[in-house]
């Protein structure tokens, strides 16, 4: 059986992590810093990739740690390739800004996402596994999301060649 102070010591011991993360959060609060930046967010974007495994992503401006780490927010984004129909469309959330304020640029097998509105500032650079044809690309904004489709490459299959035998 326990007696109480080992009880006792067992309950601080156990408490000690959210009592440090309480004070951090009082003082960035407090602090002129939070004053000027925020509002603040974080979290995990959960799906399953194509090979049927999980794919956990970080989103936000903030990180566990709850110290900030950029003026620059990085969107919520979601990429959804449809094989039967051959696209791609990769889906970011980014309220308060207007469709003339975003930036889009595809390079290679990377699309970089820049948006900024007074305070307000977006920043993704988005790695695309699929093959993608730049020249399909379309883009449409509407109420903070903004929608980027493209057309899947095909997959380019070796040519095969008959070999006569002498």
């Amino acid at each position: 059986m326990f007696n109480m102070d080992e009880f006792d010591d067992l309950f601080q011991r156990m408490s000690r992590p959210f009592l440090d993360i309480e004070d951090i959060w009082y003082e960035l609060k407090n602090s002129s810093k939070m004053q000027t930046f925020g509002p603040y967010y974080y979290g995990y974007s959960a799906t399953l990739g194509p090979d049927g495994r999980p794919v956990i992503k970080e989103y936000g401006n903030i990180r566990p740690s709850l110290i900030p780490n950029a003026e620059n927010r990085e969107p919520l984004v979601e990429t959804i390739a449809d094989e039967k129909e051959k696209t791609l469309k990769v889906v970011a959330e980014m309220p308060g800004v207007d469709k003339k304020d975003i930036k889009i640029e595809v390079v290679g097998q990377t699309i970089n996402v820049d948006a900024e509105h007074g305070k307000r500032k977006y920043h993704a650079k988005l790695p695309i596994k699929q093959r993608i044809d730049e020249n399909s690309v379309k883009a449409t904004y509407a109420n903070g999301i903004l929608e980027i489709k493209f057309r899947l490459k095909e997959e380019d299959r070796p040519k095969g060649k008959t070999v006569t035998i002498e």
